[in-house]
């Protein structure tokens, strides 16, 4: 029995999982999904995963993108874009795409604000 005032650590084979909150979690056995920690949480990962769903193959890209290249970082990514229209001279079809790609960012960026979720956990790589 420890003493008065002292911790106990966890046993080391006992595996403790971080939500996407930060909080503990108690391990799972392989398959076993987390249950939402409300019907709230349950409402906006299925907004989500719908939102997802009806994503375009342009939308998806610039997600995969915002992970990979950007380190998660809508404003970084935005930032490179309007800096290269910035940028003379410049073909007017990219012009164009950059553009497009920016209002597809906007719109990304506004969801996961809106949802508190993070696209780039539920687009998986093809």
């Amino acid at each position: 029995m420890p003493e008065s005032g002292s911790t106990v650590e966890p046993e080391k084979d006992a595996p403790v999982e971080s939500s996407s909150s930060g909080q503990k979690e108690p391990p799972r056995t392989a398959g076993q999904e987390a249950p939402p920690r409300s019907v709230e949480q349950a409402n906006t990962t299925a907004q989500a995963q719908e939102f997802v769903s009806r994503l375009t193959e342009e939308e998806r890209m610039l997600i995969l993108l915002h992970r990979e290249l950007y380190e998660n970082s809508w404003q970084a990514m935005l930032n490179d874009l309007r800096n290269r229209l910035d940028g003379k001279p410049f073909i007017f079809k990219l012009a164009s795409r950059i553009q497009d790609d920016i209002a597809r960012i906007e719109k990304l960026q506004s969801f996961e604000r809106e949802h508190n979720v993070k696209l780039s956990d539920l687009v998986k790589p093809p």
